[in-house]
């Protein structure tokens, strides 16, 4: 496993349309794991392909629940349900991005969320989402479009927080 170069914002390739996965093979399950290996380093909950450079329609997400990193290729929503305005209220979880470092926004996204997917076996699977999860899924499936949090946040909410 390697630590992949990230993107930033300015940077054209984010806002590009990834291309569809044609098969999860060992090339795609090594990107799969450099990925998750980056989003650790950078303490992410979520990554795409695009953020390290790939146009392929891949992406990595842990929650940091005691599960097992997901990794997924061709994700799609299938379905979306209710919605709140991320940051909003008592939960103070203002929407980052690793390729936006230290800029964060209230987003609105679903409470809840449909995805289908395949796994880093190929094979389909369907997650059903709340919460953070569904957050990371929406944020990271937008990555592959060209979408980027800045484009759907709530006006003149950005703020830059300093890491000193």
């Amino acid at each position: 496993m390697a630590i992949r170069q990230l993107r930033y914002d300015g940077d054209e390739i984010l806002r590009k349309k990834s291309r569809k996965v044609e098969e999860v093979d060992d090339k795609i399950r090594e990107l799969m794991n450099d990925m998750v290996e980056t989003m650790h380093a950078e303490n992410g909950v979520g990554l795409s392909a695009v953020q390290v450079g790939i146009l392929k329609r891949v992406i990595v997400i842990d929650i940091y629940d005691g599960s097992e990193p997901l990794k997924l290729a061709n994700p799609e929503i299938l379905k979306v349900k209710g919605h709140r305005l991320v940051g909003e209220g008592k939960t103070g979880e203002f929407v980052g991005c690793l390729s936006f470092p230290n800029k964060f926004a209230l987003v609105d996204r679903p409470l809840e969320v449909t995805v289908k997917a395949l796994n880093e076996n190929g094979e389909e699977i369907k997650i059903k989402a709340k919460e953070l999860l569904a957050q990371a899924l929406c944020h990271e499936i937008n990555h592959l479009d060209g979408v980027l949090f800045v484009d759907l946040m709530e006006p003149g909410t950005m703020e830059y927080i300093d890491p000193n």
